[in-house]
């Protein structure tokens, strides 16, 4: 090789070193920006994925404490269930109790109340026959009522309660009603007047005939005219025609003690 090749070589090498570094720089520059634009766009993908897992967890965080929350509502409501379930428990115990004692009074009252029934049929036996078939068939019923298996045995006492209650009543009030009776063998209507238990007595719709229940011979009295007036004026205040006032009205003398 000549010394002009060489300095053209080297010229050439020399041209060739300028010119090389320059497309290995453009090539190192280019393969720089492709890794940062890949490391930005796997950075920018991986922003995303964080963004995305953020979002997820922040949701589940959320889900967790509303859960949470729920939870602690079911404790409250469970603790209010248990509550009201041991007291339901200990009611029902009651109830059974109450129930056996209810048993135990049923067995006790019903003999009870047969012996009301029997003392009220023959109080109206022995008592003045005022309203006799009335309270005859008030005492039937009862004993009807007895039988029944439909009525509760609480009911059953409220009915014999209630015709004491009625019977009791009797021997305070003052009542008029309409009856027949045998007077002189002939049935007449009358007008019966009773004043408590003390007097029984009864006036004809003509007012020509007044009596009297006679307890000691168990049976009606006729009375003289001297009792019309006193009588007739008895039923008006018993019907409310008049204002209560002094009536003079025989009575039965006391028995002997």
């Amino acid at each position: 090789m000549s010394p002009s090749n060489w300095m053209s070589w080297i010229v050439t090498g020399s041209a060739l070193c300028v010119l090389l570094p320059s497309s290995i720089m453009a090539q190192s520059l280019e393969q720089v920006l492709n890794v940062q634009e890949r490391r930005v766009r796997v950075a920018q993908e991986s922003q995303e994925r964080i963004d995305q897992v953020v979002k997820k967890t922040r949701s589940l965080e959320d889900q967790y404490k509303a859960v949470l929350k729920e939870i602690e509502g079911l404790d409250v409501y469970n603790t209010l269930l248990q509550r009201q379930v041991d007291n339901q428990a200990a009611q029902l115990i009651d109830l059974r109790e109450s129930i056996d004692q209810v048993e135990v009074i049923n067995r006790q009252i019903v003999p009870i109340m047969t012996k009301m029934i029997e003392g009220i049929e023959q109080f109206v036996e022995l008592d003045v026959p005022f309203l006799l078939e009335e309270r005859q068939d008030r005492v039937a019923s009862l004993r009807v009522l007895m039988e029944r298996q439909d009525v509760t045995v609480a009911e059953k006492f409220r009915k014999v309660t209630e015709a004491f209650q009625i019977e009791n009543d009797y021997g305070r009030t003052i009542e008029a009603y309409s009856d027949t009776l045998n007077i002189d063998g002939e049935k007449r209507l009358v007008s019966v007047l009773r004043v408590g238990r003390v007097a029984l007595l009864y006036q004809t719709e003509d007012g020509d005939k007044s009596g009297a229940w006679d307890q000691n011979a168990g049976s009606w009295i006729q009375l003289g005219n001297e009792y019309k007036n006193q009588i007739k004026f008895g039923l008006k205040i018993a019907r409310k025609q008049v204002a209560p006032d002094l009536v003079l009205l025989p009575v039965d003398a006391p028995e002997a003690g």
